[in-house]
């Protein structure tokens, strides 16, 4: 066990949305939650960051900065979504270290295993495929995080480990019908729908299927790991189910009370066909998710109102 009492904690990217939940997360462990604004600290600065950790010497880092977008985003900012995300992560990993950080986690994505790799993912399918093109450039950046926490870790001895979320969503979230993700993206279409009277655009043939699980859910999993996990490779953190996207579109639109047209756009890429991942080594760790795809969606869309609309 690693005792997060009386602890200092850094949570990087604490204004995204996988950070601001952390930080929600970890008002419950009575330890001290330290944060830096980008107007502060450029975390792709490595002189920079080892500065500021030498300064604040935190004894535990959540790594959830990263610049993040749907496969729009991923597929026109190739160099974007590669550099950033690469320097990010070998500046605060780096950093950490040269500051004696006791304990690391850094969150990666789902998007790091084969676009056909077997169903649901285990951890290690990783390096075992071919990846998704349309997100290729932030899968390989996250693998490259997720390697150099254990090189840290084969090297050095740290305890550095690093879990993998499933399709995120709740509040926070990005709404921007340009970059954001397929969640966000249908409930900022259902309500435009709705407000308009018309049909809701599906992107694709809505035939792909994904796995979805709460924010809050993932911060709650992600602090159940600082605990409880000290090993060398990634982790898992999904739900346990999935719904195909036009499923998810139907329920989307239950939630929010409307009961228009739906066209699919098969021009659009489906991206992967199927994406579940196998959460049974998080489960052996004594997690499981708590909200309900339905219950997150409503919780969802009530933030969406008060943060967007």
């Amino acid at each position: 066990m690693f005792e997060l009492s009386g602890k200092r904690v850094w949570v990087a990217g604490h204004r995204g949305m996988v950070g601001a939940a952390v930080v929600r997360r970890l008002a419950a462990e009575s330890c001290e939650v330290i944060t830096v604004g980008r107007d502060r600290l450029d975390l792709r600065d490595q002189g920079a960051v080892r500065d500021w950790l030498a300064q604040e010497r935190p004894q535990a880092v959540v790594l959830a900065a990263a610049k993040v977008g749907g496969i729009l985003a991923n597929d026109t900012l190739p160099v974007d979504f590669l550099l950033d995300n690469l320097l990010i992560e070998a500046a605060i990993i780096a950093g950490a270290h040269a500051a004696g950080v006791e304990k690391l986690l850094f969150l990666g994505s789902s998007c790091i295993y084969p676009k056909f790799a077997p169903q649901p993912i285990v951890e290690d399918a990783l390096l075992t495929g071919p990846l998704e093109p349309t997100n290729e450039w932030y899968a390989i950046a996250k693998i490259a995080g997720i390697k150099l926490a254990q090189a840290y870790r084969k090297q050095y001895g740290a305890d550095y480990i690093s879990a993998m979320p499933t399709n995120l969503y709740g509040p926070g979230d990005n709404y921007d019908l340009s970059s954001s993700h397929v969640m966000p993206a249908l409930i900022r279409k259902v309500h435009n729908a709705k407000q308009a009277g018309g049909a809701v655009e599906v992107w694709g043939t809505g035939t792909p299927r994904r796995e979805f699980l709460h924010v809050d859910d993932c911060a709650d999993a992600c602090v159940h790991l600082l605990k409880t996990y000290s090993g060398d490779s990634h982790v898992n953190v999904g739900s346990g189910s999935d719904v195909s996207i036009m499923e998810l579109t139907r329920m989307v639109m239950e939630v929010i009370g409307y009961d228009g047209p739906v066209i699919t756009d098969p021009s659009k890429p489906d991206g992967t066909p199927r994406k579940l991942m196998d959460s049974s080594r998080l489960a052996a760790l004594g997690w499981q998710s708590r909200i309900g795809l339905r219950e997150g969606i409503a919780d969802a869309y009530r933030h969406f109102l008060a943060e967007v609309s």
